[in-house]
């Protein structure tokens, strides 16, 4: 009797997680403009903002439902791949190369500052994080040899690169990413930590370089996402983005910080640009053939879409999920 009791708890289980799965979509909200989105902040669950390819930025502050779309006057060909948002009036985009930009606004978006601006040959940047709101970092594709990076200590206001030959090394072949401005995350107020992808791939945190197992060994491969849990348990996803549906090797979880490594039972159905943490032991991850989400710590995952998204992420004050891609394309996972 216990063991058909046991057997009848389990499968009420597993029908109640089945129908969780189930209610998972990913709703879309907007779509048709000509930008590439790959920068999203959301401030809460009613201010979002977005950034991407062709100058271009949009901001609603109604939960997805409008938004309002602006050319950045002077950047019509600058691709802003991420966006710091503090709320509805301020503000930071990144704009990756030739030159690198930084800009800042106080209004909304009616007028950007230039904050920062770097010409180096091969300079590239790849994503922005920020600790609070006055300590943020930029990284970029490595220069001699050297991870680029380059902080804030006032919100924006001001950057300074950091001394190369302070900043880690990195291997032949590679670099990063600037697939969805999550790469680089802070694991706590004083630190953040960062993936690489490439020829090699490794986890930078507390000073060490740890080699990753996800798939390397192609300028395209390697690691485009990191997402936090604590300062313990930790998910990388990425692949080869030259080959969307493949998935082997695209995800790893972590529980003692990089220490050790463990691929899911269930893996991610293919190529991954980015994965967050939404709650207790709920993940979601997003590419360009869909969205896989997680509700075991990303042991298993289930495809829920199969709408192309660049990049996945929480409400900063709230419990929102919103997704943005290609096309102007924006998303909300709803029934969560």
């Amino acid at each position: 009797m216990a063991y058909q009791f046991k057997i009848f708890i389990y499968s009420i289980c597993l029908i109640a997680c089945t129908e969780t799965l189930l209610a998972q979509k990913v709703k879309l909200l907007s779509s048709g403009t000509q930008s590439s989105l790959r920068g999203l902040s959301v401030v809460n669950d009613r201010i979002i903002w977005v950034s991407g390819s062709n100058g271009m930025v949009g901001k609603s502050l109604d939960s997805g439902k409008t938004f309002i779309w602006q050319l950045v006057k002077g950047y019509e060909k600058t691709e802003f791949r991420d966006i710091e948002a503090f709320n509805d009036t301020t503000a930071v985009i990144m704009g990756i190369s030739s030159p690198a930009y930084i800009l800042r606004t106080t209004d909304g978006g009616a007028n950007w500052k230039k904050v920062y601006e770097n010409n180096a040959p091969g300079m590239f940047l790849d994503a922005m994080e920020f600790l609070n709101e006055q300590n943020g970092m930029v990284i970029g594709d490595p220069i001699e040899g050297k991870v680029f990076i380059a902080n804030t200590f006032d919100g924006g206001i001001t950057w300074k690169n950091l001394p190369l030959q302070n900043n880690p090394i990195a291997d032949s072949g590679e670099a990063f990413f600037a697939s969805s401005g999550t790469n680089i995350r802070k694991i706590n107020q004083q630190e953040a930590i960062f993936v690489s992808g490439g020829v090699s791939s490794h986890l930078f945190i507390s000073g060490k370089k740890i080699l990753l197992p996800i798939v390397q060994g192609k300028q395209s491969t390697g690691a485009n996402s990191i997402a936090v849990k604590n300062n313990k348990i930790l998910i990388v996803v990425g692949g080869d983005f030259t080959t969307k549906d493949a998935n082997t090797n695209s995800c790893f979880i972590t529980k003692n910080a990089g220490k050790d490594w463990m691929a899911p039972k269930i893996p991610l159905h293919g190529y991954r640009s980015c994965v967050e943490w939404l709650s207790n032991k709920n993940w979601i991850s997003c590419g360009l053939n869909g969205v896989d989400l997680s509700i075991d710590e990303g042991n298993r995952w289930d495809w829920i879409s199969k709408e192309s998204y660049h990049v996945v992420r929480k409400s900063k004050n709230g419990k929102a999920v919103f997704f943005a891609g290609a096309g102007g394309r924006i998303g909300k996972l709803i029934d969560f």
